[in-house]
């Protein structure tokens, strides 16, 4: 079996930018995971992976190879995993996976799909608290629109707890992703503040699309004139506006609820 000792290695150098550049994960088409459970699930989840490295203070060879399967398996040094994972708690498992296209052509849909789509999400413990709540509600996509990182960013990998194996993710542009849904006669409904109902008020059992944008913002005004219907979640304290995770979980259990879970 293959052992890697120095942090000075080729390779773990090629995997350290793995880590820290969006360009070195789109050139090569694969991104790191780390911690046995999140690559049970992304194998669960079509990922393919290219090799798994492990530390075997923390696992055993034997653990390592039943999850490696057909996989190269490489030993790695206590250094080497230090300088790979962003964690302490993963096990001393990690692997290198293929990325997943994440065309919206290759989504596959239901009859009547619930969908949702987050415009312009910043910061990765949103990314992955939706991508959370899209898992626990079983939905049909999640939608990025003019996503502002790299969806296997790391950060993004391990906010989402392996949620961003479960679900089927795509990305567009709020124009492609618009015409996407209408040729699909996939109904709009649109988080915002401006021109909207009180969300409660929608029927959400036909084909539905729930749009988000940041808190900062919110949706473009491409999105609210494409809506079907602007919705609103009515706010009783001083404020506006509550993170974009929560508003989404609100919209989507009101929509499992009359599908009736």
């Amino acid at each position: 079996m293959k052992q890697i000792t120095s942090i000075q290695n080729p390779f773990i150098k090629s995997l350290v930018l793995l880590q820290e550049k969006a360009k070195a994960r789109k050139q090569s088409g694969t991104f790191l995971i780390e911690g046995k459970r999140e690559i049970e699930i992304a194998m669960k989840g079509g990922y393919t992976m290219e090799m798994i490295l492990f530390l075997p203070e923390l696992i055993s060879e034997n653990e390592a190879q039943k999850l490696s399967k057909s996989t190269e398996l490489i030993e790695i040094s206590k250094e080497v995993y230090q300088k790979l994972a962003y964690r302490d708690t993963t096990e001393g498992i990690l692997a290198v996976a293929k990325t997943k296209s994440l065309q919206l052509s290759d989504l596959k849909l239901s009859k009547s799909p619930l969908i949702l789509v987050a415009e312009a999400p910043e910061k990765p413990g949103n990314i992955g608290a939706l991508l959370r709540t899209a898992d626990a509600a079983n939905l049909d996509a999640v939608i990025i629109a003019n996503p502002k990182s790299d969806l296997y960013n790391p950060n993004i990998v391990r906010s989402s707890v392996g949620c961003l194996f479960t679900n089927q993710i795509a990305t567009g542009t709020t124009t492609e992703i618009i015409a996407f849904l209408k040729e699909r006669q996939i109904n709009i409904y649109c988080a915002t503040l401006q021109n909207s109902t009180s969300y409660h008020t929608q029927d959400y059992t036909n084909p539905t699309a729930l749009v988000v944008g940041t808190e900062a913002t919110g949706l473009t005004q491409e999105w609210r004139d494409a809506a079907t219907q602007n919705i609103i979640i009515p706010m009783q304290g001083e404020i506006d506006s509550m993170n974009v995770s929560v508003a989404a979980a609100i919209l989507i259990f009101e929509a499992k609820r009359q599908r009736g879970f």
